[in-house]
């Protein structure tokens, strides 16, 4: 006789179509709640030094500049990642270092869910040109909306202003 909790995951495991592709919000916030998230960072510099940031806007973590980055799928490379990343939140291709910059880990105590990372931070280089319509212009940045910084901006979120001031 199989426990409840048996019953239980097999339920998940049949509502999940392939993990590698990424988890309905419902099951990651979930597992965020009970295990670390490894995740991949790209810092992307230009021959000024300014540092590529985008713009994040989300109900359930922090709003704000960040370095970006992405959360390593099941039975996915931090390289599929990084490459997964560029295409999706810049539009472009990168090269990177095999080796991260750093490896930090994040703990964040007063959050229930997304409170516990892993997180390597690459040296990447752009190999093509960034999505010409996702470049922040003026006014409140929209989600997802890039930009080059001469340095670490006020509005960055915390958890990268703690971790990755002194990168860019």
């Amino acid at each position: 006789m199989q426990s409840d909790l048996e019953n239980i995951i097999g339920i998940l495991e049949s509502s999940l179509k392939d993990p590698s592709k990424g988890l309905p919000e419902e099951i990651f916030l979930f597992i965020s709640s009970v295990t670390p998230m490894v995740n991949v960072d790209l810092l992307i510099k230009n021959k000024k030094d300014q540092t590529l940031l985008t713009w994040r806007d989300e109900d359930s973590y922090q709003t704000g500049w960040h370095v970006p980055g992405g959360i390593i799928r099941f039975k996915e490379t931090a390289e599929s990642r990084i490459e997964a990343v560029a295409l999706n939140e810049l539009g472009a291709t990168v090269e990177f270092k095999k080796v991260p910059l750093a490896v930090n880990e994040i703990i964040l105590p007063e959050m229930k869910r997304r409170a516990h990372f892993i997180s390597f931070l690459y040296e990447c280089s752009l190999n093509s040109p960034l999505n010409q319509k996702l470049k922040y212009e003026q006014g409140n940045p929209k989600p997802g909306e890039w930009m080059w910084h001469d340095k670490c901006p006020e509005n960055i979120i915390n958890v990268h202003d703690n971790i990755y001031r002194s990168f860019i």
